[in-house]
């Protein structure tokens, strides 16, 4: 099997799996127990007979089952959520609200994380036995097994409220002189429902000061489980034939570890890779509650906790999606990466 077939069969087994996950999410919603509209309502009773059934009408649930899933997968992939059952706000400049946010703070302590982790996890496991092997999985362990919100308020404690090194929460300062409360930005210009902001150099540097400390709790979480990945693939790979014939062909041991047993033992990274950043705009719930991050994690929890079913809806959905994409883009670089699975 070629390389072009090996892609479509993917790309149709893609598209069976976001109607699969589409049909779930309806079904989950359908069959929850209890009455949103009491809760809407603020206490149950409050509603008249009249006023309940005006809401049904309105919301769609007298529609027969067919009709409101068609409508529901529809509205999903032409990105139409409708509105918050809150605010009243459409769902998805919320969501875009909160997107930038988290995909920031996500996307840099996940390639951080990687980085860190499959660095030190070969350099290790190349040095297995020794003192760093030991001092690296034991510090690695110890992380990865501390709850994220104590690793957030001791940071916050120390570096925030003691030192005053970097401030306690929130993405960026607020500048009283200016009327929007920020640096007049260097371009901004929408995209779809999103608002694309150049800050300015001073913006910038105050956003990275922000940044600073939710991103040293999540790397320092997540770095752990990398490094003792990549040492145990790395393991076995560096025990194989070519690795005694790479040498023996007088390769330097650099060469030896990371382009030959680094690369045969890349694909479980790979998935794990992918998976992180699958799950990377469902957010960190913990870690932006402790630093008042406002990204998707938050907003999920506050969803979860007002009723607020068209946000989750969409949430849901999003999350799912990029599960899926990400498992897509690891299947195709298992193909480029071991041609094996490429042509089996």
């Amino acid at each position: 099997m070629g390389l072009r077939k090996y892609i479509a069969r993917r790309i149709i087994y893609t598209i069976f799996l976001i109607f699969f996950v589409l049909t779930l999410n309806f079904i989950i919603f359908e069959v929850m127990p209890g009455n949103p509209l009491e809760f809407f309502a603020g206490r149950p009773g409050s509603l008249t007979k009249e006023k309940v059934e005006e809401l049904l009408e309105l919301w769609g649930f007298k529609q027969p089952l067919h009709v409101k899933y068609i409508k529901y997968i529809t509205n999903m992939l032409t990105l139409q959520f409708g509105r918050s059952a809150r605010t009243g706000r459409p769902v998805v400049e919320i969501i875009a609200e909160a997107v930038p946010n988290t995909v920031l703070l996500m996307g840099v302590s996940t390639v951080l994380s990687i980085l860190i982790g499959v660095l030190l996890g070969a350099i290790v496991a190349h040095k297995r036995g020794g003192a760093l092997d030991t001092g690296m999985v034991f510090t690695s362990l110890i992380t990865y097994s501390l709850p994220t919100f104590w690793i957030g308020m001791m940071l916050l404690l120390l570096f925030g409220v003691q030192l005053r090194w970097f401030p306690i929460g929130k993405v960026v300062s607020y500048w009283p002189q200016y009327p929007t409360g920020l640096p007049p930005p260097l371009a901004e210009f929408k995209i779809f429902y999103f608002t694309i902001r150049i800050p300015s150099l001073e913006e910038t540097l105050n956003r990275l000061w922000h940044l600073t400390l939710p991103t040293v709790t999540l790397v320092l979480f997540q770095y752990g489980g990398y490094l003792l990945l990549t040492r145990a693939t790395m393991i076995e790979a560096l025990t194989e034939d070519y690795i005694i014939t790479a040498r023996a062909k007088g390769l330097k041991e650099r060469v030896v570890v990371f382009k030959h047993a680094l690369k045969n033992a890349s694909l479980p990274i790979i998935t794990s890779a992918a998976m992180a950043f699958g799950f990377m705009l469902s957010g960190a719930i913990i870690t932006e509650t402790v630093f008042s991050w406002p990204g998707l994690g938050g907003l999920t929890w506050q969803a979860i906790q007002l009723y607020d079913y068209p946000i989750l809806h969409v949430l849901f959905y999003i999350i799912a999606l990029c599960v899926i994409i990400a498992n897509f883009i690891a299947d195709l670089l298992y193909g480029i990466v071991d041609p094996r699975i490429k042509y089996g």
